[in-house]
């Protein structure tokens, strides 16, 4: 138990921290710790989460996504037209958002892999083609999705919020196998050193092609969440998404410098982004002050999680890690 505590301390840490802030949100909500409170909160915190995954794909392989929050306004103004009308048509809709998704991801990996660009470059690049689509789509907010298949996906089943059973079906039933898949490996050999990983013989390009692809497809699936609980579309929604998507991820232990981090720790940084966003609404703090603080946070993860980087004498120690 200590060993795997001692090989996952930074996800560990992370969620420690959750359990303190969710456990002190609940204590001085209003309105107790009931269902109703929490299903919000997770409702909110998923769809930050789903973007943190996506963010975190890129970051693995030592890239960034600015494209986050643009797919999701994409796929969340697509939505807003598909995933309506029979039970046949939602399924065809929801997989036809999800394509779109996964297809922005493969466009950002292509221009990455085979036009050699800096991925902050390209998809700085790929989210204003991206918001324009969605513009064009719905120039102002409407649209409408199914209200029924909504309120099943942002609600709860016997008092669990249907978005912490998906959040528990994505760690279980998506990260866990893949991480033990040669894609999960290769994804930190990617990050850790791509020239390294090249001659180890594995598919390099490959693995980065995918990578992007899978944050595309997880950016789709913030987006497709988002719709669930707003029921309309927006195309104004990306730019908060793709920053906080960055912070989530440091704030859950991935390094900036690639190779190292989980799914599962961006997960708890979304979730704390979002208790602590929920902690300052009624804490009384002016709203305005509230990206202040965000950005402060985000300014202190990102030093503590430089700072092993500094403590190494020999950067090829970093590597070794």
């Amino acid at each position: 138990m200590r060993d795997l505590l001692r090989a996952n301390q930074r996800e560990a840490f992370a969620v420690l921290v959750l359990g303190v802030l969710v456990t002190f949100y609940l204590a001085t909500h209003p309105a107790g710790p009931t269902t109703y409170v929490i299903t919000i909160w997770a409702n909110q915190a998923l769809i930050l989460a789903l973007a943190a995954i996506a963010q975190f794909f890129a970051v693995i392989v030592r890239g960034i996504d600015l494209s986050v929050g643009a797919v999701m306004a994409l796929t969340n103004c697509v939505a807003s037209y598909l995933v309506i009308g029979s039970g046949l048509d939602m399924a065809f809709g929801i997989i036809a958002v999800l394509l779109v998704g996964a297809g922005c991801g493969l466009l950002n990996g292509l221009l990455v892999v085979y036009g050699r660009i800096q991925p902050i470059v390209v998809t700085l690049a790929t989210a204003s083609l991206f918001v324009g689509v969605a513009l064009l789509l719905r120039p102002t907010p409407g649209g409408q999705i199914d209200y029924d298949f909504a309120d099943a996906m942002t609600l709860d089943v016997f008092g669990i919020p249907t978005a912490l059973i998906i959040t528990a079906a994505v760690i279980g039933l998506i990260w866990v196998p893949l991480r033990r898949t040669g894609l999960g490996l290769g994804l930190y050999a990617v990050g850790s050193s791509e020239q390294a990983a090249f001659q180890s013989g594995m598919p390099v390009t490959k693995i980065r092609l995918a990578s992007f692809t899978l944050g595309g497809l997880f950016a789709g699936m913030a987006g497709l969440y988002f719709s669930f609980v707003t029921t309309t579309g927006d195309a104004g929604i990306g730019p908060n998404f793709t920053l906080n998507s960055i912070a989530a991820v440091v704030l859950g232990g991935v390094a900036l410098r690639g190779g190292v981090g989980t799914l599962t720790g961006a997960i708890a940084g979304a979730f704390i982004l979002k208790t602590i966003g929920a902690l300052m609404f009624f804490s009384g703090l002016p709203p305005l002050a509230q990206p202040f603080v965000e950005g402060l946070i985000l300014a202190t993860a990102i030093a503590i999680g430089g700072a092993d980087v500094l403590r190494v004498k020999n950067r090829l120690e970093v590597f070794g890690r």
